[in-house]
């Protein structure tokens, strides 16, 4: 079965281009959270890493971060956008790694991998790249980003049209996230969501990050028509009125899910075997086992 294409790549590549050559102060604000967020996560993993892959993003953040970080030996930059010899070592898109199997051992992937068309295919090939005891972290943007802007949005064109344009990209739900994992072959999975609110002076500023951010609308599906400025006015005007606070500046949430597995491994714990239990529950508990009608004596 086809993979339904959900994102335009071109799109996607033009859009992180124009933000890499022209870049607005502090734009990378969020990136910046996230790749300190997964500096933490790592500084706690009590093993290290000979080789490792900062995955996606035209920045060197995640590699730069790795390299920091003391655990790990070497670490290659995979990016769809940047050229060998300008930045990344390996020229992929993030759907289709190259990497042999068994031939990593740290995969490292901070905010592209939610404009990928087919995660869990994605995921999969991750297993099959990392070498037992191998560990992937990434972070992604979650269900509830820009909940407002969506919700402003689709109001204006429905007040105005009597339809709906789809607009804003489809996001990961972080209780999701870790059934993902498990499907992909990977152990021990740990999901959790971070949920951040940035204030504004109004929805255009918001956009003007967006799209400093190459966030634009990424959708395959999307309007080919120029949205109507009267749109976005009346949008913004149901923004400031559903989701202003009392100093008139409007909040936007971005919901980062973070998302950890290890290829399996030999030496990794192992849940008990069914019956296999050497202290009963009421001694652990200090409480007293009383027996219910039907219960057999051994």
């Amino acid at each position: 079965m086809t993979q339904p294409r959900l994102f335009d790549r071109r799109v996607i590549a033009t859009r992180r281009q124009r933000a890499l050559s022209k870049p607005a102060p502090d734009a990378d604000f969020l990136l910046r959270r996230v790749v300190d967020d997964l500096a933490d996560r790592l500084a706690v993993v009590t093993r290290s890493f000979d080789v490792a892959v900062a995955l996606g993003g035209a920045t060197s953040h995640v590699a730069d971060m790795l390299a920091r970080s003391g655990k790990v030996g070497h670490v290659w930059r995979a990016d769809s956008l940047a050229t060998p010899g300008a930045g990344a070592d390996v020229v992929c898109h993030e759907d289709a790694l190259p990497f042999a199997p068994a031939s990593l051992n740290l995969i490292v992937s901070a905010l592209t991998l939610q404009t990928i068309d087919d995660l869990p295919g994605v995921l999969i090939q991750a297993r099959r790249a990392l070498a037992p005891d191998g560990l992937i972290m990434a972070a992604l943007l979650g269900g509830e980003t820009l909940v407002e802007l969506r919700d402003s949005l689709a109001a204006a064109e429905v007040e105005l049209t009597g339809g709906l344009s789809p607009r804003v990209a489809p996001f990961v739900d972080v209780r999701d996230m870790g059934g993902l994992l498990q499907r992909a072959g990977l152990a021990l999975p740990v999901t959790d969501a971070d949920r951040l609110t940035v204030r504004y002076s109004d929805m255009f500023a918001l956009l003007r990050d967006v799209r400093a951010m190459g966030g634009a609308n990424p959708l395959a599906e999307r309007s080919r028509r120029p949205a109507s400025r009267r749109l976005f006015l009346r949008a913004a005007e149901i923004y400031a009125e559903r989701y202003a606070d009392p100093d008139g500046r409007i909040r936007a949430t971005f919901q980062v899910v973070s998302a950890l597995g290890w290829a399996p491994s030999d030496s990794q714990p192992k849940p008990a075997r069914p019956g296999s239990a050497t202290v009963r529950l009421a001694d652990a508990l200090k409480t007293i086992e009383h027996r219910t009608k039907g219960d057999n004596d051994d």
